[in-house]
């Protein structure tokens, strides 16, 4: 989504409006203990970010247009000029605001993109594969998966959570907060979030959705015994296929989905309904079987079905992609989670994940009660003429994506973590090199590359981008394949890149990143009516930060794979997982923008392989280093 932010920070240079946003609220509770103690978000020194902005440019522009570019960028910020008056503004709101970037960030990246939320900006995550024997088995592992989300969710609320730290410092906890009990709510123009205080979740099967209260009486947690038999009386009450998805209508772009929302919630039993949806804890969507596929298919295909569910005439509508989070267990064996990304990030969500998955592999405890549980109460919704129309519209639109993604995984099983730390190699950092050396290879040019930091060391932090192109970088893909040089001085060349997108690193998740400052910039310029600077409406600008290539590492402990589409068309998505001996890689872009090979997934995957193996070799053969 990081692409978003960047070409929505675009059209705002361009004229198109945008408006402050009033910081998101949050349903009242004790804030974690370190909360207080966390450091704003810093506003970078003006002559860096122009320093850096140029060595960024450096690799990707003709000789030209650096030129132009220098010459905005020395007038930008000459004494007196425009820059430093934005840079005051920007530092005195920094200096009275928790953070001066969120809440804009949050806005532009996602309340205000119109794309579906469905392989665009929601995540999923595949728990590891599980084989069943009857329906109550399967019913069993559903409520296994009730109670770790709802354990999970008692730490988070009794803030026994621990506090996770990086480099030794404390990391914001606030996304944890704000994973469960959410729901995106959407707008005609803008979307907003709900946050609630509900004591319920709601549980979707064959398209029919229920309230599932999980508290006793006396305020403790439904035993598992006690979800089974709730989820029985779910699953036996619900056993008809034929019923309207109204689920659907949240895979729709965000335009039509509230248009589709405002003619639903008229009626005040749909309404009723809707809202129970909005405000239940989590969604729990019981899948049916699909048709059996090859080992070899299984990855892919699971991945898409927790992603987006494999269209209309299977899981699509058995969601409402606009919860916070979605547990997704199916007939057969296959269960993840779907997670909306405007309220936590891939970080977050896959450490939710994880102790679900570890909690799946904890012996069974048997844990009955006799206290008689109220029936489940189905959530019943009026369908007009108008609203039907919605729906099968919703329905050829979903099939149209889901065809139209190309989600390809792969296991390199070369090496891994072991390998590259005998070399004394960051992992992360040498996958980045890996994959600007496949594209370079097989287009003959670079391409705008970025990777997310999280910016939690801050309060109220998120994320930022990780610019991976760098002179360096482009010194040692464009030497890999000469046969003039030799492997030592490839190698040097490797190190020497390394070592800058370290660099680059640290900056980010220090709060220095460029882009985030020129963001912040714009959004001075604009809230002061300052005629926008000529170094924001340059090309070199928009070159910059229109990435082609958009890459994460999330890497889970229990056999957990994450998974995500391109934010959109055009764009390759690259994850990527580094364990001990193997890398997990997953490309993905959209059939659609495949004008030339290079959004071709299959290709790019194929290319990431022959680099890392071709990478591996070159050490190998330069230091004698181990297989």
């Amino acid at each position: 989504m990081l692409r978003v932010y960047s070409r929505a920070l675009v059209k705002v240079v361009m004229g198109k409006p945008w408006h402050l946003v009033k910081p998101v609220s949050v349903v009242a509770g004790r804030n974690l203990s370190q909360q207080k103690g966390l450091p704003r978000l810093p506003v970078p020194p003006l002559q860096q970010s122009c320093e850096l902005y140029l060595h960024f440019l450096e690799p990707i522009l003709e000789l030209d247009e650096l030129q132009r570019a220098t010459e905005l960028v020395e007038e930008f910020q000459k004494a007196g000029g425009v820059g430093e008056r934005l840079q005051r503004d920007l530092e005195r709101v920094a200096s009275n605001t928790d953070n001066w970037l969120t809440e804009h960030w949050m806005k532009i990246m996602y309340l205000d993109c119109r794309l579906p939320v469905v392989n665009n900006s929601n995540n999923g995550i595949l728990f590891p594969r599980m084989d069943f024997r009857d329906t109550q088995e399967y019913l069993r592992c559903a409520a296994r998966l009730i109670a770790a989300a709802l354990e999970f969710n008692t730490m988070i609320w009794s803030e026994i959570l621990p506090v996770k730290y990086m480099k030794g410092k404390p990391l914001c906890m606030k996304q944890y907060k704000q994973v469960m009990s959410s729901c995106r709510i959407p707008g005609l123009k803008t979307d907003s979030l709900l946050f609630s205080t509900g004591k319920h979740i709601t549980v979707v099967h064959n398209f029919q959705f229920f309230v599932l209260e999980v508290y006793n009486s006396d305020g403790t947690l439904l035993t598992i015994d006690q979800l089974c038999v709730q989820l029985e009386r779910i699953y036996n009450s619900s056993l008809q296929t034929d019923m309207e998805p109204f689920g659907i209508l949240t895979t729709e772009n965000r335009d039509n989905w509230s248009k589709s929302y405002m003619n639903l919630i008229k009626d005040e039993t749909n309404k009723a309904s809707v809202s129970a949806i909005q405000s239940s804890i989590f969604n729990l969507c019981l899948d049916g079987a699909m048709p059996p596929l090859s080992e070899e298919m299984y990855p892919s295909n699971a991945l898409h079905q927790i992603l987006h569910g494999g269209g209309s005439q299977w899981n699509s509508g058995n969601r409402w992609f606009d919860k916070g989070m979605q547990l997704i267990i199916r007939e057969d064996g296959i269960s993840g989670s779907n997670f909306s990304h405007v309220v936590a990030d891939g970080i977050v969500a896959m450490e939710v994940s994880d102790y679900v998955a570890a909690y799946l592999k904890k012996p069974q405890v048997m844990q009955s009660s006799m206290e008689p549980l109220p029936v489940p109460r189905k959530l019943h919704f009026n369908i007009t003429p108008e609203i039907k129309k919605d729906i099968e519209e919703a329905k050829q639109n979903m099939d149209i994506l889901t065809q139209d993604l190309d989600l390809k995984t792969s296991v390199f099983d070369h090496f891994g973590r072991n390998f590259l730390k005998a070399q004394k190699m960051s992992s992360d950092v040498f996958l980045q090199l890996a994959i600007q050396l496949a594209y370079y290879r097989t287009y003959q040019r670079l391409c705008p590359t970025m990777e997310p930091a999280t910016l939690r060391m801050f309060r109220l932090g998120r994320l930022c981008s990780i610019n991976s192109n760098s002179p360096a970088s482009a010194a040692f893909v464009k030497a890999f394949d000469d046969n003039k040089i030799q492997n030592s001085e490839k190698v040097n060349l490797l190190k020497k890149a390394m070592e800058a997108q370290r660099w680059h690193t640290n900056m980010a998740i220090n709060g220095q990143s460029i882009e985030t400052h020129w963001h912040g910039l714009i959004m001075m310029a604009i809230q002061e009516n300052i005629s926008m600077p000529d170094i924001f409406t340059d090309t070199s600008y928009t070159k910059a930060f229109d990435y082609g290539i958009s890459t994460s590492q999330v890497t889970s402990k229990n056999g957990c794979l994450p998974c995500c589409g391109p934010d959109e068309p055009g764009l390759i998505d690259i994850l990527y997982s580094v364990m001990d001996n193997h890398v997990d890689l997953e490309v993905s872009s959209f059939k659609s923008s495949n004008t030339c090979k290079e959004s071709n997934s299959d290709a790019m995957i194929r290319g990431m392989e022959d680099a890392l193996y071709d990478m591996r070799t070159m050490l190998v053969q330069s230091s004698g280093a181990k297989l």
